[in-house]
This record gives structure tokens, C-alpha cells and sequence, in this order.
């Protein structure tokens, strides 16, 4: 990857909806080129997707947990499978550490909150304990891959 595909990945990041002539322009090339370069880095992998922005609040999505789940070993694939499909489950990492897995879940409220823990990640294969962190104010909600490019 060069500047000019650095620089295209870190305008795209901040604004998917940039034409490519205003992008090449930023860049230093024409909107052919620049639309060629795109292309590229979405074939090689580098560029996955795109997709809008939503603000959870004004959608009635108002709590932020953050949850450890320790499992049973066998059932991993099973519980990632799980986590996976579930649709309050916006991220899922493995972690090395106290437990297993990290899950960031949204609900609406905290009675939301309780009923997903207890009736549906509890329940998922292999949970042995759940330790939850339930998010006060976000500071930085989304950050930039990009800028952790040194």
C-alpha cells in the first residue's frame, strides 16, 4: 500500500459517499485511476464494506454493556456461532485474560439489559459466568483504523 492507497483507505473511512473524482482530486489523480486504485483495495480486502453510520440513542438503543462470558472449553464453536447470530451482539472478541470472550451488547434499556443476560447469553452453549459492564457515557464512540496506521 502505498501513500496515495493510504490516503484514499483514510478519506473513504471518513466519508464512504465522496465521488471519485472529488476523491482523486484529494488524492492527486483522476477519477479513473482513483476509481481503479478503489477496486484494487476492495478485491484485495483491504476496503470490506460500506455502511451508514446510525445513531443508536435516537433508535431507542440507550445502554451499552460490555460483557465477559467464561465457557466451557468444548463449546466454543458452538457459543461463537451463538454470538454471532444474535442481534444485540454488535462485536464479539476472544480474549486472553479472566475470561474467554468480550461481547458489546446494546439494548433500549436496563429491564432489556437484564432479560437479554440472564434469559438469552446465559443460555448460550458452554456459559459458565458472565461479568457485565455496563457503559455511564461514551467518550469516542468509533475510531479511526487509519489513524493507527504508523
Amino acid at each position: 500500500m502505498d501513500k496515495i492507497d493510504h490516503d484514499i483507505v483514510r478519506l473513504l473511512e471518513d466519508n464512504a459517499r465522496v465521488s471519485f473524482a472529488e476523491l482523486g482530486e484529494q488524492v492527486g489523480l483522476s477519477k479513473t485511476p482513483c476509481w481503479q486504485r478503489v477496486r484494487e483495495l476492495e478485491r484485495q480486502g483491504l476496503i470490506r464494506g460500506y455502511r451508514t453510520e446510525l445513531d443508536a440513542e435516537s433508535l431507542g438503543l440507550r445502554v451499552h454493556a460490555f460483557v465477559h462470558v467464561t465457557i466451557n472449553a468444548a463449546r466454543h464453536a458452538e457459543f461463537e456461532a451463538a454470538a454471532a447470530s444474535h442481534p444485540s451482539v454488535l462485536q464479539c472478541y476472544t480474549t486472553a485474560g479472566q475470561a474467554d470472550y468480550l461481547m458489546h451488547v446494546l439494548v433500549g434499556e436496563i429491564a432489556q439489559l437484564d432479560q437479554l443476560l440472564r434469559m438469552e447469553i446465559r443460555r448460550m452453549p458452554g456459559v459458565q459466568k458472565l461479568e457485565t459492564t455496563v457503559c455511564m457515557k461514551t467518550i469516542k464512540p468509533r475510531g479511526s483504523v487509519t489513524g493507527c496506521i504508523r
